[in-house]
C-alpha cells in the first residue's frame, strides 16, 4: 500500500460536511460495481478453492433468511450482523484467491481494490471471533 493518509488529505476544513459526505456516498457507489464483478468472477473461477465460495454463498443464504440471530427490525444492529458477516466472508474468499488472481479479475484502480480489502479486513475484525473461526472452518482452514 502506499503511504497512509493524513487525517486533513481526507476531510478538508475547507470543504462543508455535506459535500464530503456526497463525494463518500458517490466513491462508494461508484466502487461496487467493480466489488460485484470481482465475486462473480472469483466465485467461477476454478482457482478459487469450492468451500470459500460455500462460505460467501452460505453468508448470503443467512441474509436472505427469516431467520436472524439479531433480526432486522432492531435499529442498525439488525443489519449489521448480516453485513459484517458479508464482509467477513467475502475477505475470506479475497484472501484465499491470492492477489494475482484477484488482480486478474479486478476492473477498477489498485487503490480502490486496496480500500476495499481494507474496508472488509476492518468488518471482519469486527465480527466476533467465535463467529471468524466458523467462517474459517467453513471455508476449509
Amino acid at each position: 500500500m502506499s503511504d497512509p493518509l493524513r487525517p486533513d488529505e481526507i476531510i478538508d476544513p475547507a470543504i462543508p460536511a455535506a459535500t464530503q459526505a456526497f463525494r463518500l456516498l458517490r466513491d462508494t457507489v461508484g466502487m461496487l460495481p467493480n466489488l460485484l464483478k470481482l465475486l462473480a468472477r472469483l466465485l467461477r473461477d476454478p482457482r478459487v478453492p469450492r468451500r470459500s465460495k460455500l462460505a460467501v454463498g452460505l453468508a448470503l443464504a443467512y441474509v436472505v433468511s427469516p431467520f436472524d440471530v439479531l433480526p432486522e427490525f432492531v435499529p442498525v444492529v439488525g443489519f449489521a450482523d448480516d453485513l459484517l458477516l458479508v464482509a467477513a466472508s467475502v475477505n475470506h474468499l479475497i484472501k484465499v484467491a491470492g492477489s494475482e488472481v484477484v488482480l486478474e479479475h479486478w476492473d477498477g484502480p489498485r487503490d480502490l481494490l486496496e480500500m476495499v480489502e481494507a474496508i472488509l479486513e476492518t468488518a471482519t475484525e469486527l465480527v466476533p471471533s467465535r463467529v471468524r473461526r466458523i467462517v474459517s472452518r467453513l471455508a476449509g482452514d
